[in-house]
């Protein structure tokens, strides 16, 4: 049987919900939403957010996360305006501590003040550095499919 090259208009209707109410609603929500059947859903749910069962469907989810990103990505320039914006309507408002608070965050933004925190987690720091290529080349043939393979659209008609 193999691996299909292409989405169906089901599949890509749920990855779109998906993405569109990440936190919101349940993938088996999303699967219902789709058109899929609801005693069914929960299962065939799991079985398409399985990268090994659908490598397209997680594939293009992760495609659509990374357009969400860049649409709605903070650079500093912006970051820092909005700063501005919210301290200024703070001082007019006469809230001086929330002014004084959105004046920090742009200080912090722009790297006036250095906060430092280390987060020791899992056993890396453990591993040499043999293990570590070993780990990274399994987990690279566990998901090659994602790295490597292509997705089309299929079309109604087909």
């Amino acid at each position: 049987m193999g691996i299909p090259k292409k989405l169906t208009e089901q599949q890509i209707k749920f990855c779109q919900l998906m993405v569109a109410n990440e936190g919101r609603k349940t993938q088996t929500e999303c699967a219902i939403e789709a058109g899929y059947a609801e005693g069914s859903a929960q299962v065939k749910s799991s079985q398409l957010m399985n990268p090994n069962n659908y490598p397209l469907v997680a594939k293009y989810i992760g495609e659509l996360r990374q357009e969400n990103q860049k649409k709605y990505s903070v650079t500093f320039e912006k970051h820092i305006t909005e700063l501005a914006k919210i301290r200024q309507a703070a001082l007019e408002k006469g809230a001086f501590s929330a002014a004084a608070n959105a004046e920090v965050a742009r200080g912090k933004a722009a790297g006036l003040y250095i906060e430092q925190k280390i987060i020791r987690t899992g056993k890396l720091e453990d591993m040499s550095l043999e293990e570590l290529e070993n780990k990274m080349k399994k987990i690279y043939e566990e998901n090659k499919v994602l790295v490597e393979g292509d997705y089309q659209v299929l079309d109604e008609k087909e």
